[in-house]
């Protein structure tokens, strides 16, 4: 299933989804909204970003009055559902991994888009039992 990821308004975020972010890339799914957050899945970007529609509708949760098709401000990619994790891996067991102190994560970081290195994602899938 592929859904477009929508409702990025932090220009930092904004500039990897328009930018950084290509098709193919992996990304975790780290669930911040239930009791204990969480990495939990795994997702493929399926398309580069593109202007964020949501913005230009003014019924919509994300609309901003100074984002036009014709220059838009804020962008998305579309992405889909690779696999859950075997297991979570909570921020608690992130932030106790010394080999993870330097993700962005730790460090209190609240964008919603942030960076991981291939030796930060290899430990975060033997961390869910991944691997």
């Amino acid at each position: 299933m592929t859904e477009h990821w929508d409702g990025v308004r932090n220009y930092q975020a904004r500039n990897f989804l328009r930018d950084q972010i290509e098709p193919g890339d992996r990304v975790l799914f780290y669930h911040s909204n239930i009791a204990e957050p969480a990495v939990v899945g795994i997702a493929e970007v399926v398309r580069e970003g593109y202007p964020d529609f949501t913005a230009f509708d003014p019924d919509a949760e994300h609309f901003d009055t100074a984002s036009t098709p014709a220059n838009p401000v804020w962008y998305m990619v579309d992405v889909r559902f690779v696999s859950e994790l075997k297991r979570p891996v909570t921020l608690n067991q992130i932030k106790s991994n010394p080999f993870l102190a330097e993700m962005p994560l730790v460090k209190r970081s609240r964008l919603s888009i942030q960076p991981v290195t291939a030796e930060q994602w290899q430990i975060i899938m033997e961390m869910g039992g991944m691997c």
